[in-house]
């Protein structure tokens, strides 16, 4: 397995997958995922960045509050995310998007996202020591 992200079917809804060497690399990879449902990853800057923290419970819960944080950034500021760091300690997130301001004609945005949801949610270490994070989001 490599480090990436990957989309997956799942009805009217789009799932997505990041892969790492740990759970942080996984959680970055599957934001990229996200924004990748949204626009052209390959056409947004890292021009300006965004601090983001959450907290959940378990593991599982702190990816699907990542992914809405993502989302409530991507909406708010009207911005599209192409970079991302993660550092997890605990129950705790602290993560950095880098991006630049929406432009539709230049991102050729899609689909907006409404929010990552608990269905198919998994996050989990292969037998090879690789992380995987996964979600479905609303569409």
């Amino acid at each position: 397995m490599k480090a990436g992200w990957e989309h997956f079917s799942h009805g009217a809804d789009i799932g997505v997958r990041g892969f790492g060497e740990t759970a942080e690399k996984a959680f970055e990879h599957a934001a990229l995922a996200l924004t990748a449902v949204v626009a052209d990853v390959s056409r947004i800057e890292q021009k300006e960045s965004v601090e983001v923290q959450c907290q959940a419970p378990d593991l599982e819960l702190l990816f699907v509050s990542w992914l809405n944080a993502v989302v409530y950034e991507m909406a708010v500021r009207r911005m599209l995310f192409s970079g991302f760091r993660v550092v997890i300690s605990g129950g705790s997130l602290s993560g950095t998007l880098s991006g630049e301001p929406a432009d539709p004609e230049r991102h050729r945005a899609a689909v907006e996202v409404k929010g990552a949801t608990v269905t198919s949610l998994q996050v989990a270490r292969d037998a090879a020591g690789w992380w995987m994070a996964q979600c479905v989001v609303d569409v």
